[in-house]
């Protein structure tokens, strides 16, 4: 029985850190088009941008747990807005790399994720998406919140588990795509938001008073950092 269970932990870390091969070029630019498709008409990005929410918000708790921050909860809204609230010092690096999170998290897991891609990794990418949507449940606070993060992580563990390689690196692909472009989005809507005189707290204008550097240069990094990984994210998975 020992070496039976050793064997299946065995088998279950070769699954875990195993490659799987590339998919065909012409599956990496469907999925591309599809998460595009996800991400440019206004009445699916409606409810696509949940997805895009749940990472924000992840980002700013992940964020504010390795800074030292005490998590005290996390809540999504229907209307694709969400709260992060952590206790700690007010001011500082700690809440500033916190705030700052938020609009980076997703380009950035996108460009993780496009990485390992780049290497094959198509089962750990879904894997470690599954325990960090598990791990993030635990710090829900609403019920929309957590049928939202319960579902994400059942589709994860679903596909990772029942579909076959082909699924699952199409269903690789096209989220990685949509964490790419879908993370390129949000800051041109807060920057609109804040033409009109809206979003007067914004992620960029808490920023603007930690720091004292105009919410502007912020919404510039948000921009750099989402279309930068755009661009190398692309090109990994184009020539993985």
């Amino acid at each position: 029985m020992h070496t039976s269970a050793s064997a299946s932990l065995s088998d279950l870390w070769d699954r875990l850190t195993g490659t799987q091969s590339a998919p065909e070029e012409w599956l990496v630019i469907v999925t591309g088009v599809v998460a595009l498709a996800a991400v440019v008409p206004h009445g699916v990005w409606r409810v696509s941008r949940n997805a895009v929410t749940i990472a924000h918000e992840g980002g700013h708790g992940l964020v504010a747990l390795l800074t030292g921050r005490r998590l005290d909860g996390i809540r999504l809204h229907s209307d694709t807005s969400g709260l992060t609230v952590s206790r700690g010092k007010p001011t500082g690096l700690g809440m500033i790399l916190t705030a700052a999170a938020g609009y980076t998290a997703p380009p950035l897991l996108g460009l993780g994720g496009a990485a390992l891609l780049g290497e094959g990794r198509i089962t750990m990418l879904l894997w470690l998406a599954t325990a960090l949507l598990v791990a993030m449940l635990v710090m829900i606070r609403n019920a929309y919140g957590a049928l939202t993060v319960i579902v994400s992580g059942g589709v994860f563990l679903g596909v990772s588990w029942l579909a076959d390689t082909d699924v699952q690196a199409a269903f690789a692909y096209t989220v990685v795509w949509f964490l790419l472009l879908g993370g390129v989005r949000p800051a041109f809507e807060l920057q609109a938001k804040r033409r009109h005189g809206g979003a007067g707290d914004s992620d960029a204008d808490q920023l603007s008073r930690l720091t004292h550097v105009p919410a502007g240069m912020w919404l510039f990094l948000f921009h750099a950092v989402s279309l930068c990984s755009l661009i190398g994210g692309g090109r990994w998975l184009v020539t993985a």
